[in-house]
C-alpha cells in the first residue's frame, strides 16, 4: 500500500519498454482529467503483460506533476476482507474506512449509500487539487468492490479524477466479466489492452538486462515467452545468471523460478515460500512469526512468481505453511480479527481436506458474518454457500438452519432471489426437523413480497407454515411480523379485503409486544390497507404514529417513511402548500439516513409537488436527479416514477426530445402496473400527436373490465385511461371510465408520491365534452378551477379554464361567449406566465376567436375576501366581525369593488353599465361554488340588481316599465312614495354616481 505524494517530492519516471502508446494515451487521459474530464481506465491483459508495471510508471508520471496518487490492491486467492481496495484508498486518503464504510445491515438500501460516502469521499480528495487511483488485479476483488467502481464510473465525470483499474482478461472464474460491459457503457471510460513484446522490443529488454546484444537470443526468447514482458524479464535474467540454455528454454515462468529456487540458500528459500503462501502484500513480522524466525526484509513478490513459488512446494510444507500462517495472523492481530477472518478462513480452507473442515468452517462463517456486516452481500453469500460445502461432519439442524438463515437474508440484499428461495426452503426444512417454531418463523421472513409470483408463492407458503407453527403463544412480535409479511403478499396478490385483516391483526400485535421492529412492519403493512380517498383519514393517523416511533427511537428511517406518507396524504387532499411546508423535514430525515435510495424519495416528492404547482423547470431538473441517482439501484420502481412524472408534465409542457427518447426505449413494467404502464405511454404518445402508436398502446391494457390498478393508483389509472379514451374517440369506454371516476367528485388524483393529475372533475368536464354533453361539463370545469385554484395548482386552473372556454363557446347560450373570453383570458395569462408550452398557442388562438377582450380588473386581497363573503349572503357587521375590521371598512371595501370601472366591452356586455355590479360576485350556481369569475347575462344582471334592493322597494315588471328610459336608480324609487333606507349607503352612493 502507498501512502499519497505530492509533486513537490521529485519523482523520476523509469524507462519502460514498449509502452509508449500506453504512456501517451495516459498522459492525454490525465490532462483531460485534471482539466475536469474524469477518466476510468480499465487496462486489460493476460498475466505477466505488464500491468502492474505500467502502473508504476504512470503513478510517477501523475506524481511528478503535482498530482496525489492513491493504491488499491485486490488480493489473490479470496483471501481479502470486503471492500478491501477501497479501504487501502481511503485511509491513504487519510479517510477513516470505518466510518464511511459503515450502515445498518437490515436496511439494504444503506449499502448504496456506502458506495455514494465512498464516491463522495474520493471526489472530495480529487476536488483538492487532482487525484489517480490506481486499482491493480480487480479480476480478484470481492462483488461489492466492483460495483463501488462502476457506481463511481456514473459520478466522476467533471471531476479532476482519473482511476487506473488493471485486470486479467482471461480469468474465467471471475466476476468481473459481467460487470465490465455496464462499465463500458459510461462515457467516462477508456479500455487499454496491452500487448506482448516484438522482436524489437524483446531485443531491447535483453540488451539492457544481459551484456550480449545477440538477434538469436532476441528470436529465442521471442519463441519462447510469446513477447510476454515478465517471461522476458525472466529468461534475461537467466541468460544473465547463466542459466540459460538454448537447447532446453524454460517451458514457463514455473521452470524458470524452480532454476532460480533451487541457487539459493535453504534459508532464503524458506522466506521465499513463506511470503508466497502468505500472499502479496504482508508485515514483516508476520513472515517472522510464521517461519518462528526474524526476518530483517520485504520481499514484494509478483502474482506470477508467487504461484510458481507456491506450487513448487510438497504438499507437506504446503500444509505446514498454510498452518502456521493461519496461526500467524490470528495471534498477530488478535485485538481485532474484522479484516483478516477472511484471510484466516483462506488458510484453513487449505488444511479443510486434512480433517480441518470444522475449523475451517467456523472461520468462514465468521468472514461471512462479517463480510455482510461490511455490507458486501454478494462476499457473504459466496462464503457461507462455501462454509456450507466444506469436507466436514454435518451441522446439527439448528445450526445448519441459522447458517441457511444468514445466507438466505445475504443472497436477498444481493438480489439473488432464486438463492434467497433455496436458502429460505432449505433452512424452513432444518427447522422442522428441529422442531424450532421460532427458527421456522425466521426462515419464512427471509423472503420479502417481490414482483415476482413464483418468489411470493414460496413465501407465502412458509409464512402460512410458520404461522401455524407459533400457533397462539406469546411471540407476539413474531407473529406480527409474519401477520405483516403475510399482508404485503397479499397486496402483492391483490386481495385487498386480506390486506385489511392481516395488517390489522399485525398492528394489534405489534402494540402489544411493544416491540419497535414489528411495529414498523405492521404500520408498512398497514399503510398498505387504507389506498384511495376512503383510506386518507386512517393512512395520516398511520403516518403519525410512524413519526412519533420515530422519535421516540431516533429512527432516521422511520421519520423518513412517516414524511412521505404524510406528505402523499396531504397532496390527496389537495393541500399543496402544506405538503410543500412539509419538506424540510423529510430532507433531514432523508440527510440522516443517507444514500441514494432515500436522496430519490426526497427528488421524487419535491418534484411531484413542483410539478402540481406549476413549476415545471424545477421539477424536470429534480425529477431527472432523482432518476440518474436510483436508476443504477433499481431501475424499474426509478424508471416508473418518472415515466409517470414524464406524463404529467407532458399534459402542461410539451413532448421534449428526451421525454421521446424515453417512451420510445424499451420498458417492461413490473406486473402490478401492467395495465397502468400502456395507458400511461398511450397518453404520452397522445400528448406527441402520434395518435396511431397511442392506439395500439391503449390496446395493450385489454378491455377496461379486465382493468386492474394497483390499489393506490385507481384513479390516476382510470384518469389516464379517460382522456386516452377521449382523444381516441372511444366513446363507450370512455362513458365507462366516466361512471366509474363520478363517485370520486371532489378528490384531487394523486399518483403514490409521483404525478399529479387535478380535480377529478377536470377529468369529468373534459370527458363530458367529448361525448357532447356540454351542461355537464361546463358544471364540471367551473367547479375543478375553483378546487384547483383552492389548492395552488395554477397549471391547472390554466388548463382548466381553457377547457371550461370552449365548452362554453361551444354550447353557445346568451352569455356564454362573455364567459368564455374570461375563462379564456385566464388560461391565457396562465399560460403564459407559468410557461404551458403546451397550451400557450391554444390559449392565445381562443382569445383572439373570442374577441381578445381586456382583462377584468382584479380585486385586491382584502375585496377578493369581501367579495367571497357578501356571495354568502353576510351583512357588513358580519363580515366586519369575521374578518376583524371595522363595519365601515368592510362596507367600503364592498363600495370600492362595486365602483371598478370596467372596461367598455365588458359594460355593454353588462347591460352598459360602468361598474362593477356586486351581483357579479355572487354563485352563479350552488353547485359550481366558487367558479371563474365572470359576467352574467345583461338579463339575469338585472334580475339579480332587483334582488338586492330592499323588497320595499320591488314592483311589477309593468310598473318598472312605466318609468321608461333612464337610470335604474330612479326606476327603483318609484312608486314606493320615499327611498327605501335599508337599502344603506353603499346604494345610496351607487345611485349618486349614477
Amino acid at each position: 500500500m502507498r501512502t499519497p505524494t505530492r509533486g513537490s517530492v521529485s519523482v523520476v519516471p523509469g524507462v519502460i519498454v514498449g509502452r509508449r502508446r500506453e504512456l501517451g494515451a495516459l498522459r492525454a487521459w490525465l490532462d483531460a482529467a485534471r482539466g475536469g474530464a474524469g477518466r476510468l481506465v480499465l487496462c486489460a491483459g493476460e498475466p505477466g503483460i505488464g500491468k502492474s508495471r505500467l502502473a508504476q510508471e504512470f503513478a510517477g508520471i501523475a506524481l511528478a506533476g503535482g498530482t496525489t496518487v492513491a493504491w488499491g490492491r485486490c488480493v489473490q486467492g479470496e483471501g481479502a476482507p470486503a471492500f478491501w481496495p477501497w479501504r487501502q484508498v481511503l485511509r491513504s486518503l487519510g479517510v477513516d474506512a470505518d466510518d464511511v464504510l459503515a450502515a445498518d445491515v437490515e436496511s439494504p438500501e444503506d449499502r448504496f449509500r456506502v458506495f455514494d460516502d465512498v464516491s463522495e469521499a474520493v471526489l472530495a480528495a480529487a476536488d483538492r487539487g487532482g487525484l489517480v487511483i490506481i486499482l491493480d488485479d480487480i479480476h480478484s476483488a470481492d462483488e461489492s468492490s466492483l460495483l463501488v467502481l462502476r457506481h463511481l464510473a456514473h459520478q466522476m465525470t467533471g471531476f479532476p479524477l482519473l482511476v487506473f483499474a488493471a485486470f486479467r482478461d482471461v480469468e474465467p472464474a471471475s466476476i468481473l466479466p459481467r460487470l465490465v460491459p455496464d462499465l463500458l457503457r459510461s462515457p467516462s471510460v477508456e479500455r487499454l489492452a496491452l500487448r506482448g513484446f516484438n522482436l524489437a522490443e524483446v531485443r531491447e529488454q535483453l540488451s539492457r538486462m544481459t551484456a550480449g546484444d545477440s538477434a538469436v537470443d532476441a528470436r529465442a526468447a521471442l519463441d519462447v515467452t510469446g513477447g510476454n514482458p515478465l517471461f522476458v524479464r525472466e529468461v534475461a535474467r537467466a541468460m544473465a545468471d547463466g542459466t540459460w540454455r538454448p537447447d532446453r528454454p524454460p517451458r514457463s515462468v514455473l521452470d524458470v523460478v524452480r532454476v532460480r529456487l533451487d541457487r539459493v540458500s535453504p534459508e532464503c528459500r524458506r522466506l521465499v515460500q513463506a511470503a508466497a503462501v502468505v500472499g502479496r502484500d504482508f508485515p514483516l513480522p508476520l513472515v517472522a512469526r510464521a517461519l518462528d524466525e526474524p526476518v530483517a526484509q520485504c520481499l514484494p513478490v509478483h502474482a506470477l512468481t508467487r504461484e510458481a513459488v507456491e506450487a513448487s512446494l510438497t504438499t507437506a510444507d504446503r500444509t505446514a505453511l498454510h498452518r502456521a500462517v493461519a496461526e500467524a495472523i490470528e495471534a498477530h492481530f488478535a485485538s481485532d480479527l474484522s479484516e483478516h477472518l477472511t484471510d484466516i478462513a483462506r488458510h484453513w480452507w487449505q488444511l479443510a481436506p486434512y480433517d480441518e473442515g470444522t475449523t475451517a468452517r467456523t472461520w468462514t462463517i465468521r468472514a461471512a458474518g462479517e463480510a455482510v456486516r461490511r455490507l458486501a452481500f454478494e462476499e457473504g453469500v459466496r462464503l457461507y454457500r462455501a462454509a456450507l460445502a466444506l469436507p466436514a461432519p454435518p451441522l446439527a439442524a439448528i445450526e445448519r438452519c441459522q447458517v441457511l438463515i444468514a445466507l438466505g437474508r445475504a443472497a436477498y440484499f444481493a438480489g439473488d432471489l432464486q438463492g434467497c428461495v433455496d436458502a429460505a426452503a432449505t433452512g424452513a426444512e432444518a427447522a422442522r426437523t428441529a422442531h424450532n417454531p421460532e427458527l421456522l418463523a425466521e426462515a419464512a421472513l427471509v423472503l420479502e413480497a417481490v414482483a415476482d409470483a413464483d418468489v411470493n408463492a414460496v413465501a407465502r407458503e412458509l409464512c402460512e407454515q410458520a404461522l401455524a407453527g407459533l400457533g397462539n403463544t406469546e411471540h407476539k412480535a413474531l407473529r406480527a411480523r409474519l401477520l405483516a409479511q403475510r399482508s404485503h403478499l397479499a397486496f402483492y396478490d391483490g386481495e385487498q379485503e386480506r390486506v385489511q385483516a392481516l395488517s390489522a391483526a399485525a398492528l394489534e400485535l405489534a402494540r402489544a409486544a411493544g416491540d419497535d421492529r414489528a411495529l414498523v412492519e405492521a404500520l408498512h403493512a398497514r399503510k398498505e390497507a387504507c389506498p384511495g380517498p376512503a383510506g386518507r383519514s386512517e393512512r395520516m393517523l398511520v403516518a403519525s404514529e410512524m413519526l412519533r416511533l420515530a422519535e421516540r427511537t431516533n429512527s432516521a428511517r422511520s421519520a423518513m417513511w412517516g414524511e412521505l406518507w404524510r406528505i402523499d396524504t396531504l397532496m390527496e387532499s389537495g393541500r399543496l402548500a402544506a405538503a410543500a411546508d412539509e419538506l424540510a423535514a423529510l430532507k433531514m430525515a432523508v440527510q440522516r439516513v443517507g444514500g441514494p435510495v432515500s436522496a430519490w424519495h426526497l427528488d421524487r416528492v419535491a418534484s411531484f409537488i413542483a410539478q402540481a404547482q406549476g413549476r415545471y423547470a424545477d421539477a424536470s431538473t429534480t425529477g431527472r436527479r432523482g432518476f440518474a441517482r436510483m436508476s443504477p439501484v433499481e431501475l424499474r420502481p426509478a424508471r416508473g416514477a418518472y415515466f409517470a412524472l414524464q406524463c404529467a408534465l407532458a399534459g402542461h409542457i410539451g413532448v421534449t426530445d428526451e421525454t421521446m427518447e424515453f417512451v420510445r426505449s424499451p420498458f417492461e413494467p413490473l406486473p402490478l402496473f401492467r395495465t397502468m404502464g400502456p395507458l400511461t405511454r398511450s397518453l404520452l404518445l397522445l400528448y406527441a400527436g402520434l395518435s396511431d402508436e397511442a392506439a395500439a398502446s391503449y390496446q395493450q391494457a385489454g378491455p377496461v373490465e379486465t382493468w386492474s390498478p394497483p390499489p393506490f393508483h385507481v384513479l390516476h389509472t382510470y384518469v389516464c385511461g379517460a382522456r386516452a379514451a377521449a382523444d381516441l374517440g372511444r366513446r363507450e369506454d370512455l362513458s365507462l371510465l366516466l361512471d366509474r371516476l363520478d363517485p370520486f367528485r371532489g378528490e384531487h388524483v394523486v399518483c403514490e408520491g409521483v404525478a399529479y393529475m387535478g380535480p377529478i372533475e377536470l377529468t369529468l368536464g373534459r370527458g363530458a365534452v367529448a361525448l357532447g354533453r356540454l351542461d355537464v361539463a361546463i358544471d364540471d370545469l367551473a367547479n375543478a378551477a375553483e378546487q384547483a385554484n383552492r389548492a395552488g395548482a395554477h397549471g391547472f386552473v390554466g388548463e382548466t379554464c381553457y377547457h371550461l372556454a370552449t365548452a362554453l363557446a361551444a354550447r353557445n347560450r346568451p352569455g356564454d361567449s362573455n364567459r368564455a373570453a374570461t375563462a379564456a383570458r385566464e388560461a391565457d395569462r396562465l399560460a403564459r406566465s407559468l410557461g404551458m408550452s403546451a397550451y400557450a398557442e391554444r390559449t392565445r388562438a381562443l382569445v383572439a376567436h373570442l374577441g381578445g377582450r381586456a382583462h377584468l380588473v382584479a380585486l385586491s386581497p382584502r375585496e377578493a375576501e369581501v367579495a367571497k363573503l357578501v356571495a354568502e349572503g353576510l351583512t357588513n357587521r358580519q363580515i366586519a366581525e369575521r374578518l376583524v375590521i371595522s363595519e365601515r371598512t368592510a362596507q367600503n371595501h364592498g363600495v370600492e369593488g362595486a365602483r371598478r370601472p370596467l372596461p367598455r366591452g365588458e359594460a355593454r356586455a353588462c347591460g352598459g353599465q360602468g361598474t362593477r355590479p356586486r351581483a357579479q360576485w355572487r354563485i352563479r350556481d350552488r353547485r359550481n361554488r366558487h367558479g371563474p369569475q365572470v359576467c352574467p347575462p345583461a338579463g339575469r344582471l338585472r334580475r339579480e340588481r332587483r334582488s338586492l334592493k330592499s323588497p320595499c322597494a320591488r314592483r311589477p315588471r309593468a310598473a318598472s316599465r312605466r318609468v321608461g328610459p333612464g337610470s335604474r336608480a330612479t326606476a327603483s324609487m318609484t312608486g314606493a312614495g320615499s327611498r327605501c333606507r335599508s337599502s344603506g349607503p353603499s346604494v345610496r352612493r351607487t345611485r349618486a354616481r349614477s
